[in-house]
């Protein structure tokens, strides 16, 4: 059994498909209290910088809000996902403004997707970064508009989600699959094993 530092149904369905079970360690995102982790990148930050120092706070401030809050001691897994073009993050898009831009920038090119894994267990924060290449189909201003419409783009990074409807829009990807979905399976079962962990 492990912590799960995220609210992403997204990472629990793959933890499940793999068979570890979690539960979810819930960290403050918003409203009234300060937030637990701050998910903006550094002037000039690298991509794959970002996501580390992101996964690997999420894990860190989990771990240290388990010990405060005197819950069982296991090991916590935090990750983070995103989406990046011409060395730009893009983040989870804040409206239909933001998402249709998004996927119009999107459209027709190949991207990256980082996404980084980070288990603290005891005194350690094993890391594990996984990035694929993505290309999308060149898409219409009908065809955009009518995904934002359904209201699939707005907690995933790069306003899409491959397990979803823009799966239809993938033409190819080169890496994991599990990683453009929000958790790269490999590298997290990795990670367990190292912590003394391993995947069943």
């Amino acid at each position: 059994m492990i912590w799960l530092a995220s609210r992403s149904a997204r990472r629990q369905e793959l933890l499940t498909q793999i068979g570890v079970a979690f539960e979810v360690l819930r960290l403050r995102e918003a409203g009234g209290r300060a937030i637990d982790v701050v998910e903006v990148a550094h002037d000039g930050e690298p991509p794959p910088h970002y996501v580390e120092r992101i996964a690997r706070t999420k894990a860190n401030t989990g771990w240290q809000s388990m010990l405060a809050r005197g819950l069982d001691v296991r090991p916590v897994l935090g990750a983070d996902t995103e989406v990046a073009l011409d060395g730009v993050v893009f983040g989870k898009p804040a409206d239909e403004r933001a998402a249709k831009a998004m996927l119009a920038k999107l459209a027709g090119r190949t991207h990256e997707v980082v996404t980084g894994v980070a288990v603290r267990w005891q005194e350690e924060t094993h890391f594990a970064l996984s990035t694929s290449k993505v290309t999308l189909a060149p898409l219409s201003r009908a065809a955009i508009a009518a995904y934002v419409a359904s209201g699939e783009p707005f907690d995933k990074a790069g306003g899409y989600g491959i397990q979803g409807r823009a799966g239809a829009f993938i033409t190819r990807l080169d890496g994991s699959y599990s990683g453009v979905m929000g958790l790269p399976l490999a590298e997290t079962a990795g990670l367990l094993a190292k912590a003394g962990f391993p995947v069943p």
